[in-house]
């Protein structure tokens, strides 16, 4: 499997004076074998501790000195070390909170070895350990589950792939590779990009195979819940994360989880799995101007589920005969493709940033709202998405006119196209935009698209 993120990794192993790295993101999407994989593919030694599986190796670490660790490791591992031809791996470091200040003295006094720390966990000991962080001397790297893009490159469709790559708005997708496209799009709905399902896909092509690892792995975020600092009610959790995934597409409600249930403690439980990666919120923007989060309204807000795949097997997507599930994915079941949107946009915008997604909704008088609202450059540009080839775009008409912009983009199932838009709002205001319209296993080139076309 190769995963885009990879290239960075080199880029920054590459690098002169390199900062120790601290690897992001939920359990299961891959942290340890991209580690594991960038050791092998630049013939380095591993050297990799589990603190979670083996708490007493943190006390190699209690000497300020990196020379010091190193040969503790030495006598641990009963092998020599060489710094210039290894790779230090801190896997599962949450379970040892307390090694993220000693991070600092490998960056200033050991810089030849390349040090990589990750944690299934690990926003958690982040906040709690904030006041001791290596400000400055570390660097972070965001993994995502696999994009749309990626899962192309893994089920063998590297062609087609160069072509989505590479795609201009001058150019042209015949039908055929469209709707070979649109099939691919409504096969990652279904297996989603958590890797191990997709790998399973790939070397069965048996979607049962899938929906047990995708049911296994809900169950172990459920069961991981514990391990955040709280005990919880199982039964919410469940409910929590059902109602996660119908909710999509629209702005979260409390008791849509659960009417008997205390609003606080259900505000409590999303907060936590949303730190720990497993949900993403979606933030309200004013859509004013740039920073995109700088006017918003805490009460509204939109949740995703981390995988498409795992959204699809709560929804009972994955048991449904082939024809009713196309029929049920492109009728956006569920607010489905705004989750494989907002999974495609995070995945853009990772590694090397720490995603955030944002939308707007009217907070007063008549309803509005705009699916997403991304940052190109100086810009601010909505985002609309229709998971059929039409729909009422009304709302955004209305966005367009009051915050005075003039390029929009919108997904939905159609070949790309561009054109000019010259309506009249429900309130009667003249707009005139530019539309430009992406099929939605394009939404991984979005920034592109809108590079050339501006």
């Amino acid at each position: 499997m190769i995963r885009f993120a990879s290239a960075q990794l080199d880029s920054w192993l590459a690098e002169k004076k390199r900062k120790p790295l601290v690897i992001r993101g939920a359990r299961q999407v891959g942290k340890t074998w991209i580690v594991r994989d960038l050791s092998k593919r630049n013939g380095l030694k591993l050297i990799e501790l589990n603190f979670e599986r083996n708490p007493a190796l943190a006390d190699l670490f209690t000497s300020n000195n990196p020379k010091e660790i190193l040969k503790n490791l030495e006598i641990e591992f009963e092998t020599l070390i060489d710094p210039d031809a290894s790779l230090l791996f801190l896997d599962e470091i949450q379970a040892a909170p307390e090694i993220f200040a000693r991070l600092r003295w490998f960056k200033e006094d050991l810089g030849n070895i390349p040090l990589i720390a990750a944690g299934s966990l690990l926003e958690f000991a982040l906040k709690e350990y904030q006041y001791s962080m290596p400000v400055g001397r570390i660097t972070y790297f965001f993994l995502e589950p696999f994009s749309f893009f990626e899962f192309l490159l893994v089920t063998g469709n590297e062609f087609l792939l160069k072509k989505l790559e590479t795609f201009s708005l001058n150019d042209t997708i015949p039908e055929s590779i469209h709707k070979k496209c649109l099939g691919l799009y409504h096969d990652y709905c279904l297996v989603g990009g958590m890797p191990e399902s997709l790998q399973k896909w790939a070397d069965t092509k048996n979607l049962n195979d899938c929906i047990k690892i995708q049911q296994d792995l809900l169950s172990t975020f459920r069961d991981d819940f514990y391990k955040y600092g709280g005990q919880f009610d199982p039964g919410l959790l469940f409910k929590l994360f059902i109602s996660v995934s119908k909710q999509l597409g629209n702005k979260f409600v409390y008791k849509r989880v659960d009417p008997l249930a205390k609003s606080l403690l259900i505000k409590k439980s999303l907060s936590m799995l949303s730190q720990a990666r497993i949900f993403t919120k979606i933030m309200h923007t004013s859509g004013n101007g740039l920073p995109l989060g700088a006017e918003s309204n805490e009460n509204f807000f939109k949740m995703l589920l981390i995988d498409i795949g795992l959204v699809s097997v709560q929804l009972g997507l994955s048991q449904m005969t082939q024809s009713k599930a196309d029929r049920m994915t492109f009728l956006n079941k569920g607010g489905l493709s705004e989750q494989f949107v907002g999974q495609q946009i995070r995945s853009s915008q990772a590694p090397l940033t720490d995603p955030a997604l944002f939308y707007w909704q009217r907070t007063g008088g008549r309803q509005g709202e705009t699916d997403y609202i991304i940052q190109h450059g100086n810009c601010v540009v909505p985002v609309e998405i229709k998971s059929g080839t039409a729909g009422s775009m009304k709302s955004l008409h209305q966005f367009m006119a009051d915050k005075k912009l003039d390029l929009a983009v919108r997904f939905n199932s159609n070949l790309p196209s561009t054109e000019k838009i010259n309506v009249k709002t429900t309130k009667g205001d003249s707009i005139s935009y530019t539309l430009i319209s992406i099929p939605l296993y394009l939404a991984q080139q979005t920034n592109n698209l809108l590079t050339e076309f501006v």
